[in-house]
């Protein structure tokens, strides 16, 4: 099989494809032949050396994709050999082939392409954990999102419109707006020209939202929190602030982990507000949850709810400008590899 792996942390350039014999499914599992594989904040935070749950390089990291199931473990059950699937891996997903047990892959319909299921897993996941799991929204909720032109922010802007009468708030460069408005954004925010605490206030004549969820940290996560009007909730899911473009900065990580407010249950009590966290990397123990989030999915897709925004498709040999454009922020929706 082909995969890329990250040689030691660093910039893109510690980057190489390898050719090694295709994996061997366990009890439990199937293979999938890969057709693509979605690249995250969480794989380039890996590659830099800053995300502490991935493995050590040498290695391949990735934690979901779509193909197609072409062997089966000892009692595996529920799918078939040939049959078109997505997928969440704990790693390992940026390869031409991945084991997985069966409950982590989910059959896809026919008019469902391996690109857009390669776009759904994690960041829809994360969005419906965050909007229905964790928070719960409800009828008349104000939600704030921010990087809302990001595959989760996407996936979220669109889940929200499943909800009567939700209105969005969304965090974005202005050369970004039109995508988020197209995904259901009620009111763009160019987080660069203005103070999105300020705009929000002026927006709600001073009331604030009910939930913002925030994968940027640091001084905005006590932002966020001052934002949330009786019964609100921060959910903080990423620690985009800590990173920049190339390698690791351990003065901006470090930074941006001192800059983090402590939050204090009895304060909280008083404010009737909440904060919350979402990391789905932590869920992999939870089976059904997993395989039905995954099911979900589809059926978002399926009913027309969901449509993933694939920015950009890179092969394999391009993975270090794939990993680039999430570093620049240029991507608008989800950046793919392709074996």
């Amino acid at each position: 099989m082909r995969a890329v792996w990250i040689r030691k942390h660093g910039g893109p350039d510690v980057l190489e494809v390898r050719e090694t014999d295709d994996p061997t499914p366990k009890a439990g599992e199937v293979r999938i032949a890969v057709k693509a594989a979605g690249l995250n904040f969480a794989e380039v935070s890996a590659r830099q050396g800053i995300y502490p749950a991935a493995p050590k390089p040498p290695c391949v990291v990735g934690y979901e994709g779509s193909g197609v199931v072409d062997a089966l473990g000892d009692g595996a059950e529920g799918l078939e050999i040939g049959q078109r699937v997505m997928f969440l891996t704990r790693f390992g997903g940026h390869a031409s082939a991945v084991c997985v047990p069966t409950h982590q892959a989910v059959p896809i319909p026919d008019d469902m392409s391996f690109e857009q299921a390669a776009a759904m897993p994690v960041n829809y996941l994360t969005a419906y954990q965050m909007l229905f799991r964790v928070r719960r929204v409800t009828a008349g909720d104000r939600v704030l999102i921010h990087a809302a032109a990001g595959g989760v922010g996407t996936a979220a802007l669109q889940l929200c419109q499943t909800v009567e009468d939700v209105t969005t708030f969304g965090t974005a460069s202005a050369r970004k707006h039109d995508h988020v408005r197209a995904q259901g954004c009620d009111h763009p925010i160019d987080y660069r020209s203005a103070d999105y605490v300020e705009e929000v206030r002026r927006i709600t004549n001073g009331e604030g939202v009910d939930l913002v969820c925030d994968a940027l940290g640091g001084a905005d996560w006590k932002k966020g929190y001052s934002l949330l009007r009786p019964g609100g909730m921060l959910i903080c899911f990423g620690l985009a602030n800590a990173q920049k473009e190339g390698k690791r900065n351990w003065i901006r990580v470090i930074g941006q982990v001192l800059a983090s407010p402590t939050f204090k249950p009895l304060s909280m009590m008083g404010d009737n507000a909440a904060v919350a966290g979402v990391d789905l990397g932590s869920l992999w123990e939870h089976q059904e949850m997993i395989h039905d989030g995954l099911q979900r999915c589809v059926g978002y897709f399926e009913r027309g709810e969901a449509k993933p925004h694939v920015h950009a498709t890179f092969p394999f040999d391009q993975a270090a400008e794939a990993y680039g454009a999430i570093e620049r922020g240029e991507n608008v929706g989800k950046v793919l590899l392709t074996p």
